[in-house]
């Protein structure tokens, strides 16, 4: 964040309650430069939107009443410069007969109904979904495996038919592009990886996007996350007057 200073960041499992994240001890100390909203209840998910555009508007988790287990830190939404934006952390799923994994596909439905209700214009954050084989470094060995299941993906093109658009995917079409490596020895060497962070864009603002990439060079630093961050550029002039 200090070498790019970007306008708004989305985090997700931040994996803290809100006041150690917010509080004069906080984990980031950017107030002066970032207004924050953070949505976390113990030290599991966890989400955030940090913005130096403008901040307001915040609403946490699902609208509506959320009773577990949909009451999860998992969502987070504001306004910033215009641009109403969403952080979201998909459930994992575990594995393919876990009940986590039912609970996966029933977030995402919900997620669905959350998009279609609200005037949300991208959703952006780790999706723990690969869209296509083409998201998956070795999709055979995958192909039974949560991240990679047909409910999963019909659940993201539930959401691109809502009129949204996977940006990274439209700016970068070419093949190994992923922002998930195992820790394994040369997972991330090899570029073994997946790339389930995703942002979704309506329709009326991906013409302001000009570019989108992957920050390879922080997945390859010291204690990195086992993620790389997405990077969207876009016009927010644009953008804001298109919606």
């Amino acid at each position: 964040m200090e070498q790019h200073q970007p306008d708004v960041v989305l985090l997700q499992e931040t994996k803290c309650d809100d006041p150690t994240f917010l509080g004069p001890e906080g984990l980031l100390d950017l107030s002066d430069h970032y207004e924050m909203a953070h949505y976390g209840r113990d030290h599991w998910n966890g989400v955030a939107v940090l913005s130096r555009v403008g901040l307001s508007d915040v609403q946490k988790g699902f609208s509506g009443i959320n009773r577990s287990p949909f009451d999860e830190a998992r969502l987070i939404s504001a306004s910033c410069q215009g641009l109403r934006l969403c952080s979201v952390y998909v459930p994992n799923g575990r594995s393919l007969d876990d009940p986590h994994y039912r609970f996966k596909l029933i977030w995402l439905e919900r997620l669905r109904s959350e998009v279609t209700l609200s005037d949300i214009q991208m959703v952006a954050g780790d999706f723990n979904v690969a869209p296509a084989d083409q998201d998956i470094y070795d999709p055979v060995r995958w192909r039974k495996r949560t991240h990679a299941s047909g409910p999963e993906r019909d659940a993201i093109r539930a959401l691109l038919d809502l009129g949204l658009c996977d940006v990274t995917r439209s700016m970068r079409p070419e093949p190994g592009i992923f922002t998930w490596w195992s820790y394994r020895p040369g997972q991330f060497d090899q570029n073994r990886g997946l790339r389930i962070d995703l942002a979704l864009c309506q329709s009326s603002i991906t013409s302001s996007v000009s570019d989108v990439w992957i920050d390879t060079k922080e997945r390859a630093g010291a204690r990195p996350s086992d993620h790389a961050p997405l990077v969207v550029e876009l016009d927010w002039e644009t953008a804001s007057t298109a919606t």
